[in-house]
């Protein structure tokens, strides 16, 4: 049962941080204020923050909350924090996972608050969550295509980044946001365009730890380009 103190905390979370300061308000009612801190001393802090509501949304998607998934949001935590923020925020990450908040509210809280190239990292990491079991579920592409569209992400930037987890004959065509009937100048431009989009610079705001993870957008954006030039033969 949620206690009077976490409901006062939760008012003032929702009041001073949105939906997702309501959700850590409830969370941090009965925590210290140092892992508060921890929380909420970045811009990074706000995105892990951001991220993990969201992976807890596309880990309910299919009914069941598989240890793989919470092995993959433990392990990105690991990777991209100290091992002292990771163990605040994975202690976090299992009470949000206890919780229930809309989806649409905490995702137009995201939109005003968080820019273009952050949003496409968040899309970009919760495919990874979905595929992290070895096969990603036909309702977790649902919920993550809602988030997208919550998160004021266009369907050819959706497209681009599904396209790099679920492969078929167009995938380099789609991750490059073109037609397979292109010709060989707008697929190099098509490239160019998609190389700055998705350069690691982009997040640099969000701490050197999250431009590692968006290594592997850029990554799939040169090995689509290369794919396409062996099947044409492009130089």
């Amino acid at each position: 049962m949620i206690s009077g103190k976490q409901i006062l905390w939760g008012t003032l979370g929702w009041a001073f941080g949105g939906p997702i300061g309501g959700i850590l308000g409830v969370i941090f009612a009965g925590s210290s204020d140092d892992n508060y801190r921890h929380i909420k001393q970045s811009k990074a802090g706000d995105f892990m923050v951001s991220l993990l509501v969201l992976f807890a949304k596309v880990m309910k998607a299919d009914g069941k909350l598989l240890k793989s998934e919470l092995d993959y949001v433990k392990g990105f935590l690991k990777r991209n924090l100290s091992r002292q923020q990771s163990q605040v925020f994975i202690k976090t990450f299992q009470e949000i996972l206890k919780q229930e908040y809309s989806t649409s509210d905490v995702c137009r809280q995201i939109q005003k608050s968080m820019d273009h190239p952050s949003r496409l990292e968040l899309m970009h990491v919760l495919f990874g969550l979905s595929a992290s079991d070895g096969e990603i579920h036909s309702s977790e592409i649902k919920v993550i295509h809602t988030i997208a569209g919550y998160l004021n992400i266009s369907h050819k930037d959706y497209e681009s980044i599904k396209a790099i987890f679920i492969k078929d004959v167009d995938s380099s065509y789609k991750i490059l946001e073109i037609e397979a009937s292109a010709t060989d100048s707008d697929v190099k431009k098509a490239y160019r365009k998609m190389a700055v989009k998705y350069h690691p610079d982009k997040v640099a705001h969000l701490g050197k730890e999250i431009q590692k993870t968006a290594e592997d957008k850029f990554k799939a954006v040169n090995d689509a380009y290369n794919e396409i030039k062996r099947q044409r033969n492009l130089r």
